[in-house]
């Protein structure tokens, strides 16, 4: 059976539903120490371990994030059920985190967005990173 919609109008018709921010523009908000800001890294663990991520984000495998964001799911985790915040979602260039994105508007949320360029363009702005080990040892320090 021929794919009829490929991944490319998937992604765009996401894009087009959903609020996207640049790099530049999450950037400031951190800098700004906006409270409301919570960076999710939607990226899987093997991905972390070999790049990093960003400091503060929270790790949410795409593969489990309507099940974590679901209060009814065995799998629900806490920290999405704080309405004051905006989950801002990101993976490695931009693809995964808009459909992700768009599928947690369907579920209902109105405080998600995602980061255009993802990781990749995150890195190639020169913002901050850390790697899995930092992370570690700042939460054992």
């Amino acid at each position: 059976m021929p794919i009829t919609r490929g991944f490319r109008a998937l992604v765009d018709e996401a894009s087009a539903q959903i609020t996207t921010y640049s790099v530049a523009q999450v950037r400031a908000r951190l800098q700004a120490g906006d409270p409301r800001l919570q960076l999710v890294d939607i990226r899987d663990v093997r991905e972390l371990e070999r790049e990093g991520t960003v400091p503060g984000a929270l790790h949410a495998p795409r593969g489990m994030l309507e099940f974590w964001v679901d209060p009814a799911s065995p799998y629900f985790k806490p920290a999405f059920g704080d309405e004051g915040k905006e989950f801002v979602l990101f993976c490695g260039a931009g693809w995964r985190s808009a459909l992700a994105a768009k599928a947690l508007q369907d579920m209902g949320m109105d405080n998600v967005a995602h980061i255009d360029g993802g990781f990749t363009d995150w890195v190639a702005a020169g913002a901050p990173t850390e790697t899995l080990e930092q992370r570690k040892a700042k939460k054992a320090g």
